[in-house]
């Protein structure tokens, strides 16, 4: 089951949650309704791939335990925080490896996701405890290109 509440403003913020489950598209589809069609593609790529570290990892797919995002637009930053009830994750590298070219050559142990985010993503930030994602992603004049099409 999925619980949404928008603000009387609209769908510029709101939250939803949901038992966890790998089941995400219409998840996916209420948090990016908002967005811009140029941006879609990557944003649902970093919000799939947050969403499924808090049911998987997080809340080992427990369907006793809710996934939670709260949602905002502000001054073309689009904001998503995303909590489990897990027991919490220390992010301990810094997902990339550049080499004097400039060209990514590894990802360290923190694996395919956590670098996903970084891509995707302006800001990438957890709570003390690991239980809780900040995600923004700057839209506008000031941003660059998409990397999907």
């Amino acid at each position: 089951m999925i619980s949404v509440s928008l603000r009387p403003s609209g769908r510029r913020c709101g939250t939803i949650s949901f038992a966890s489950t790998l089941h995400l598209c219409p998840v996916l589809d209420l948090l990016l309704a908002e967005v811009p069609d140029r941006w879609k593609p990557e944003l649902r790529l970093g919000l799939q791939e947050a969403l499924v570290n808090a049911a998987k990892h997080g809340n080992q797919l427990d369907p006793n335990k809710k996934v939670l995002v709260e949602f905002f637009i502000i001054d073309g930053q689009y904001w998503w925080i995303i909590s489990d009830q897990g027991r919490g994750f220390a992010p301990s590298c810094c997902c990339t490896v550049d080499t004097p070219k400039g060209d990514v050559n590894e990802v360290d142990e923190c694996g395919r996701g956590l670098y996903i985010l970084h891509q995707i993503f302006d800001q990438v930030h957890w709570n003390q405890h690991g239980t809780e994602l900040r995600l923004c992603k700057q839209v506008g004049s000031r941003s660059r290109l998409p990397i999907l099409c």
